[in-house]
């Protein structure tokens, strides 16, 4: 089953979720804020999806910014990256498509539509 991990008061999580639904794809939902990512499960969609760590992060987010992490990410190593993703499920990027052989970083229509049905 695909997890769908998303923040429920975020707009595009909605359209997102949305989209779940009219492609009457099943997924698992979980709430970020209520149940975040482990750093095991960080580490290995990460290394799954083959995207920059960075892409990981929600850079728009206030934490993000009030943590002055635009500056702070380049000096930082994977690991201290992947343990500051683990400490707060609202830095991480959302929302999130994680299936046996995906891992969907933020939603992009196109994007989804090209890996979720076949």
């Amino acid at each position: 089953m695909i997890k769908f991990i998303c923040y429920p008061k975020c707009t595009t999580c909605q359209k997102a979720q949305k989209w779940l639904d009219e492609s009457k794809i099943d997924y698992e939902l979980r709430d970020i804020k209520l149940d975040n990512p482990t750093l095991d499960e960080l580490a290995q969609w990460y290394k799954k999806s083959n995207l920059p760590l960075k892409k990981f992060f929600n850079t728009s987010g206030l934490l993000y910014k009030s943590l002055g992490l635009k500056d702070k990410l380049p000096t930082m190593t994977e690991d201290e990256m992947l343990a500051l993703l683990a400490s707060d499920g609202m830095l991480v990027k959302r929302p999130l498509l994680i299936g046996e052989d995906l891992v969907l970083v933020g939603f992009k229509e196109s994007d989804w539509k090209e890996k979720t049905i076949k």
